[in-house]
């Protein structure tokens, strides 16, 4: 793939999570080069990106697809929180905490036309201990981490191998705690989703929805969380 001549110390990251903007701010002072932020949507336009004209463009939590022309012109690098190929796909954190993972790989990967099929430039150990929230700070700090060691190196991504296995994202109807469901069941579902942007954990009682967060597992198997009851039903 032909790429557009970039300035080799222009940098740009694109995110819209807070963890990740926050990170921004605090570690890319530290790094080599000129890094510029994108937080929003309607940032992301190939001209705004050719006025920054960057060596890579970095991807940490991205909700959208990114339009191809930016994609096949600049070398865009997005986190992926599998060890891919397995976990393609949507909602990785859920999808690997729903089957049982208690690790996974996070993956900076060279975006391409098809989701999360792009070769790979780098693979970190990433625990999925704790809330959502605490899972996807820790992984937004590493994936900066990650970023300094390919602008220094800037490596070659090596190509996906092995047989894909594709995740399917959720939707807010799966965030509802099954009724037959066990103590680490409850908890995970409520931890698993415990984070901004997301639908949280829910109970249906009647015209009344409980949603769950900030829950901890005891060893006798209780689980405290906090609760709001509101009478607006999930979309």
């Amino acid at each position: 793939m032909e790429l557009k001549r970039s300035m080799d110390n222009n940098y740009l990251v694109c995110t819209v999570k807070s963890w990740n903007i926050e990170a921004f701010h605090a570690l890319t002072p530290a790094l080599p080069g000129n890094w510029h932020l994108f937080s929003d949507k309607d940032s992301l336009t190939l001209e705004k990106v050719r006025d920054i004209n960057p060596r890579y463009v970095f991807f940490p939590h991205w909700s959208w697809i990114v339009p191809q022309e930016i994609v096949s012109d600049y070398a865009c690098v997005c986190f992926h929180m599998t060890d891919v190929p397995y976990g393609r796909g949507g909602s990785p954190l859920q999808n690997l905490i729903a089957r049982g993972h208690t690790d996974t790989q996070l993956t900076a990967l060279r975006m391409v036309e098809t989701l999360d099929a792009g070769p790979v430039y780098a693979k970190q150990p990433l625990s999925l201990d704790g809330s959502a929230t605490e899972i996807l700070t820790r992984a937004g700090q590493m994936s900066y981490a990650m970023m300094r060691d390919i602008v220094e190196t800037q490596p070659t991504p090596t190509p996906q191998s092995g047989e894909p296995t594709v995740f399917k994202r959720r939707t807010t109807a799966m965030s509802e705690i099954p009724q037959d469901a066990d103590s680490s069941q409850v908890y995970d579902t409520i931890r698993m989703l415990d984070a901004e942007g997301y639908p949280h954990a829910f109970i249906q009682h009647g015209e009344w929805t409980l949603s769950f967060t900030d829950a901890t597992q005891h060893d006798n198997g209780d689980i405290t969380a906090t609760v709001r009851l509101t009478q607006e039903k999930p979309e």
